[in-house]
């Protein structure tokens, strides 16, 4: 098995990966550890996996997978390893993949019944959270809107957990055009808003078509014009003495309830 040192000019070319302007020119974005590299392999999008030469027997699996799928194996020096990783503690294995992420009216024309949207996150930890949390809830795709981080940022993969790889994922950098593109389609537009006009308790009858959530950044929130602009403003029940639920939090609740809403009408 080929052996790349740090100062190898391909394994300097693969840690450029982890800025956002070099994975928009080349078409592709580094992953690390077993999950995601696996993940990858699965939904064939690895290119090439890059595994530490003494962790080789530990990455067992990994390599099998990858030359039964006929995707090249290479290895790597520990120092190469230090070198391409994000962490502390480098994993060991990884994968260079092709972008994912896919203009939003071949999304829109799949007629989704359920769609996580982000609007202008900031925090890539947060997007890999919500990738993984509408992957778990059955959404049919994740849509990122305005100033968005990049979901191919190596803290939003390591945070969905391999989800980036199940979910269809589209950006658009209008916000007003995405969700004119949303509501073309045909799909209810949904915010949570503690004054919400309608509580999800109550709200089936809505849950019950296509639906399209959106979640703002940590930080601000959804912005208050595109708060209004939704179809219904949806407030969450707190029974306990909590002020308010943080994103992920929020996130999980919406999507299950409309998750179990469409399940029990079969659809």
């Amino acid at each position: 098995m080929e052996l790349l040192s740090e100062r190898s000019s391909r394994v300097v070319s693969y840690a450029k990966l982890h800025r956002a302007s070099v994975r928009r020119a080349e078409g592709r974005f580094l992953v690390e550890g077993a999950n995601s590299v696996t993940a990858a392999l699965d939904a064939g999008h690895a290119q090439t996996v890059l595994v530490r030469d003494d962790e080789n027997g530990r990455h067992r699996t990994v390599v099998d997978a990858a030359i039964a799928e006929g995707v090249p194996v290479v290895g790597l020096t520990a120092r190469a390893a230090q070198k391409l990783s994000e962490t502390e503690t480098p994993p060991g294995v990884f994968a260079i993949c092709g972008l994912l992420d896919i203009p939003l009216d071949d999304i829109l024309a799949t007629s989704p019944r359920l769609v996580a949207v982000a609007v202008e996150p900031r925090e890539p930890g947060n997007v890999g959270t919500l990738v993984r949390c509408a992957d778990a809830m059955g959404a049919d795709a994740m849509i990122l809107l305005g100033d968005s981080v990049d979901p191919h940022n190596g803290k939003s993969v390591r945070s969905s957990a391999g989800s980036v790889f199940h979910l269809p994922i589209a950006r658009e950098r209008s916000v007003d055009d995405g969700l004119a593109a949303i509501r073309r389609a045909g799909i209810t537009v949904l915010a949570t808003a503690a004054d919400g006009e309608l509580a999800l308790d109550d709200a089936d009858d809505t849950l019950a078509g296509r639906c399209a959530w959106l979640f703002g950044n940590e930080a601000h929130g959804l912005d208050a014009d595109v708060r209004r602009s939704a179809d219904h403003r949806v407030s969450i029940p707190i029974r306990g003495r909590a002020e308010s639920l943080n994103l992920a939090a929020a996130a999980a609740i919406c999507l299950y309830a409309t998750a179990r809403v469409h399940a029990s009408a079969g659809r």
